[in-house]
């Protein structure tokens, strides 16, 4: 017997395991069902695609380590943006703290590909003027514009009154437009 097979073996069981494990859990189905939005809400805090998959999964992993944590009843939406959020901030301090600097990725990434080029060009500038805002900024106009979460639900996540949530947004939505402006 190859050691190889061995190991495929012994990965396949693991995973029909934990399929089975999380089958018809509405916990697990509630997370999985929240995986595009959180990606989303994700590359809105990070600005950066690689550091957006990180974020999304260590919110994931922290989800299903402490799901004894959350109460049935009460929106896991919410409880999981709040803790996408809290991961973020503690991200961002310690790369402060370790003051090293990250290049990002070069935007040639998507040269050549076919088609809505100036969709894309549009798209590349609203990512740029975003990511220029100030983290509270950014935040506001992510949950509210981008992600649809009403005033109120998005002040609860980021933990903040509704009247500095608008604030902020509203700072934020003008110093969008004002940018967006200066790129045409």
């Amino acid at each position: 017997m190859d050691e190889t097979d061995g190991a495929a073996r012994s990965i396949h069981g693991k995973a029909r395991k934990l399929t089975e494990a999380f089958a018809n859990d509405p916990f697990a189905d509630g997370l999985l069902a929240l995986l595009p939005r959180l990606r989303r809400f994700a590359a809105g805090l990070s600005r950066d695609r690689a550091d957006a998959d990180d974020l999304c999964q260590a919110t994931i992993e922290r989800a299903l380590r402490n799901r004894d944590k959350w109460q049935q009843g009460t929106r896991l939406d919410s409880w999981v943006y709040r803790m996408m959020r809290n991961i973020w901030i503690d991200e961002t301090r310690a790369r402060a703290r370790r003051s090293e600097t990250f290049v990002a990725e070069e935007a040639g990434a998507t040269a050549g590909a076919d088609g809505a080029q100036e969709a894309r060009a549009q798209l590349g500038d609203i990512d740029r003027a975003l990511a220029t805002l100030p983290d509270e900024q950014r935040e506001a106009v992510v949950l509210v514009m981008i992600e649809r979460w009403s005033y109120k639900e998005a002040a609860e996540i980021v933990g903040c009154p509704v009247g500095t949530l608008n604030s902020r947004l509203v700072r934020g939505r003008d110093a969008l437009l004002a940018r967006l402006g200066e790129a045409a």
